[in-house]
């Protein structure tokens, strides 16, 4: 009998433990339960547990702030875009106004410039072996229209209007300003009815494509030689208009002194010396120390001497003698001698 509840109570042993490990580890978690429910909801007297790990609060946005404050913004931010297109949509309009005043009073416009071209043709045809005076009055065209007066009016700076030279040598070749920078109205005529009557041609075309442009990590040097490669291949009107382009797009390049001096070159050896003066007073006042200062001053002279000025042509070879004395002796010799012969300089 003992045996027997022996037997029928050895089993139910281990099933009593774990009931009773069981039954406490409900208890425990009623009661962290209980404790997590007083920490929420304290009740009336206070009482809870506190945890072992306390999570930190969430940082809770500001009270106040508006909901909208992003939408004011950008509505801010559009009216002030809207407001700085129309002041400058303002600008543009007044610019293209004053740039249409300016064109009118110079007179380039496609009337002024479309009808003498076509008057002048005919005439200049007619007028082959005239003089430059007799060439301007056949090739002028009549005033027929309000901007023609301001195309026949002659340049205001002339010789004659030049202002009277100081006891300094430099202030001599500032008066050549008159004389080099006014093309004359009968040269500017002429100039003209040559272009028109003249023409590219297109084996001329295909001979100008033959000259390769260089491609170096130097833009600017890459422009220079290729004004250099036109003019050396006497394509001089090429050559201006891409010596041009170099003058203007890189007034700072280390080759600028060259640049300006060729661009007189490319003039003076198209028959243009008026033209071409401009440029070599230009290069010799903008930097009396450039490579090819010397022999700006020294074509001034050249240049002067065909437009048979022989005033202004002593007054730049006496200033070159003067400043650059050894190029006089030396690189520049065979030409500097060779302008001096033939002129009565005092």
């Amino acid at each position: 009998m003992a045996a027997l509840a022996l037997a029928l109570v050895g089993p139910a042993i281990p099933a009593l433990a774990q009931d009773t490990m069981g039954e406490a580890r409900l208890r425990k978690m009623e009661a962290e339960i209980r404790a997590l429910q007083r920490k929420v909801f304290p009740g009336a007297d206070g009482k809870f547990f506190a945890p072992e790990i306390a999570q930190q609060d969430a940082a809770q946005p500001a009270a106040g702030q508006p909901a909208t404050t992003a939408v004011t913004d950008i509505l801010t931010r559009l009216d002030s875009i809207e407001a700085q297109i129309a002041r400058l949509t303002g600008q543009a309009e007044q610019n293209s106004n004053r740039i249409a005043q300016l064109e009118a009073r110079a007179g380039i416009t496609t009337a002024t410039e479309g009808a003498p071209a076509a008057a002048a043709v005919p005439a200049a045809t007619s007028t082959s072996t005239s003089t430059g005076t007799a060439t301007a009055t056949a090739v002028t065209p009549p005033a027929a229209t309000p901007a023609s007066p301001s195309v026949a009016q002659p340049p205001a700076t002339t010789p004659a209007s030049a202002p009277a030279p100081t006891p300094a040598a430099q202030s001599n070749l500032n008066a050549m300003t008159g004389g080099a920078s006014a093309a004359k109205p009968a040269q500017t005529v002429k100039a003209a009815v040559k272009t028109a009557l003249k023409g590219p041609s297109a084996q001329r075309l295909a001979a100008v494509q033959t000259i390769v442009k260089p491609q170096t990590n130097d833009p600017g040097d890459d422009e220079y030689s290729y004004g250099f490669r036109l003019w050396e291949a006497k394509f001089y009107p090429e050559a201006q208009q891409q010596l041009k382009l170099f003058v203007e797009k890189y007034p700072r390049h280390s080759r600028i002194s060259y640049g300006r001096n060729l661009l007189g070159r490319a003039y003076l050896d198209d028959g243009n010396p008026g033209e071409a003066a401009k440029w070599f007073l230009q290069n010799y006042q903008a930097d009396k120390q450039g490579a090819r200062a010397a022999d700006s001053l020294l074509y001034l002279g050249i240049a002067m001497k065909q437009m048979k000025d022989t005033k202004r042509a002593c007054i730049a070879l006496a200033e070159f003698s003067e400043t650059y004395a050894v190029e006089a002796s030396g690189r520049l010799k065979s030409e500097y001698g060779s302008t001096r012969n033939g002129i009565k300089c005092s």
